[in-house]
């Protein structure tokens, strides 16, 4: 069982526009970016296992791959993940629904950044 999380999502909104709100929405949720590739418009985010007072029980990585569709369309690829207490990737023992309670969190902060 894999407990990586893979979506693909669509927005009406300029790429620089989707790439602030979510460094913006990272920052809200306590992440750190560990790595942002301009050129490709990549940022791989790291989450502890407590976020906002909420104590998840993981650490996650997340990888989000930003694409321009059109001027005024980004499309947004996520893969989320758990990691161990070295920083690999969990293979297996992971809590079941870390991951997923993570990115909605996420998408929640992003879509609030992106409407305001």
């Amino acid at each position: 069982m894999s407990f990586t999380i893979t979506e693909s999502k669509s927005y009406n909104h300029p790429l620089n526009d989707v790439l602030k709100a979510a460094i913006t929405a990272v920052n809200g949720l306590e992440g750190k970016v560990k790595s942002q590739d301009e050129t490709n418009k990549r940022l791989n985010v790291l989450f502890d296992k407590k976020i906002l007072g909420k104590v998840l029980g993981d650490r996650t990585q997340m990888e989000i791959k930003l694409e321009s569709v059109s001027p005024q369309e980004t499309s947004m690829q996520v893969e989320i993940f758990p990691l161990d207490a070295i920083g690999q990737k969990l293979l297996f023992g992971a809590r079941k629904g870390v991951s997923r309670t993570v990115l909605t969190w996420f998408y929640a902060h992003l879509d609030h950044h992106l409407k305001g």
